[in-house]
């Protein structure tokens, strides 16, 4: 599946008691980056009529991020079967390539106006293996 990238600074409200990127922050990253993929991938008939809901976390720190580091932030949807997809978030040091985050998160498909799961078409599975510029 091809890959979308972000790049983002660390600022002051981002950091915890220690000074390092606090994990609430990550999560709400995770989401941020499945989300602009999402959004850079679908045309707009098809986001007016499907809504993604995030069913399950699975995070792995592997190092910490202190302020003014430069995140670089890989996603990609490693599979789909039926309603669900997992879908692969990786952070890295940009100035080092250092991983500190890896995560697998499971998203379920919903029709966005019975909000009732549905299953993930061709179409959508198609988007997923499209190359996606890199967001600023």
């Amino acid at each position: 599946m091809a890959a979308f990238e972000k790049v983002i600074q660390v600022g002051p409200d981002d950091l915890d008691q220690l000074q390092h990127v606090n994990n609430v922050r990550y999560v709400q990253w995770v989401q941020d980056v499945a989300q602009a993929h999402w959004q850079a991938l679908a045309p707009k008939e098809i986001l007016g009529q499907v809504v993604w809901v995030l069913l399950r976390h699975h995070l792995h720190y592997k190092s910490q991020a202190v302020l003014h580091d430069h995140i670089r932030i890989r996603t990609y949807v490693s599979s789909t079967d039926g309603v669900k997809s997992t879908r692969i978030v990786e952070m890295f040091n940009n100035k080092n390539d250092q991983l500190l985050l890896h995560s697998e998160t499971e998203w379920c498909l919903l029709n966005g106006k019975s909000l009732r799961p549905m299953r993930i078409s061709d179409t959508i599975k198609e988007l997923f293996s499209q190359s996606t510029p890199l967001s600023p």
